[in-house]
């Protein structure tokens, strides 16, 4: 298993996207964090105990915008968020961890070191990119103003954490097709190690 993470904006989706076109199954920790709080899921209802009615939008979904305002500017209510998240988060990663049939797997888990999931993977990939570049990518994705990425990128571990921690490191600091390459070169190794083991 394969760990991947990165910075905000630093093209982990991109990267997946990638191993998932040369047939190897991807499994992202925020698409099944989104599948968690859709209505009728116990931890839609935790959060609303949790964090009251304003978490909820009028169609009866997690108000995103006023979730991440809360938690980015308030350390305690960010726990309060990640304790009825994040286990249930490992629990879904591991059900599909064991029903996969496949030399390898990508785990896209953007908190991996923060959260403390190493023990999950074999390796860890970060996606590495200058923090000028994510700023730029994240403003033109999410229109999100440079104080708000500046606050998410200060709530994730740090550039220098983050590629101590790396057994790979893919540089998106260039086009596509570099970035392409280098994903092909890691998937050849990784089918090779894959198949010592």
């Amino acid at each position: 298993m394969v760990g991947l993470t990165g910075g905000i904006g630093s093209g982990k989706s991109t990267v997946s996207a990638v191993f998932e076109s040369l047939g190897i199954p991807v499994i992202d920790a925020d698409q099944l964090a989104h599948q968690l709080v859709e209505p009728g899921q116990p931890a839609l209802d935790e959060i609303r105990n949790t964090f009251g009615e304003g978490c909820i939008t009028p169609d009866g979904r997690l108000d995103r915008i006023f979730i991440r305002q809360r938690v980015f500017s308030n350390n305690e209510e960010k726990h309060k968020l990640e304790s009825i998240l994040h286990p249930k988060i490992r629990s879904s990663i591991l059900t599909w961890i064991a029903a996969l049939d496949s030399p390898y797997c990508i785990v896209v888990i953007p908190l991996l070191l923060e959260t403390g999931q190493t023990d999950l993977v074999d390796r860890i990939l970060v996606v590495d990119a200058s923090e000028n570049e994510q700023l730029k990518r994240v403003a033109a994705r999410d229109r999100l103003t440079d104080n708000v990425i500046l606050a998410i990128m200060d709530a994730q571990a740090d550039r220098e954490t983050r590629l101590a921690a790396a057994d790979d490191i893919i540089e998106n600091s260039s086009d596509k097709a570099s970035l392409e390459s280098q994903v092909k070169a890691l998937h050849s190794y990784y089918l090779e190690i894959s198949h010592d083991d």
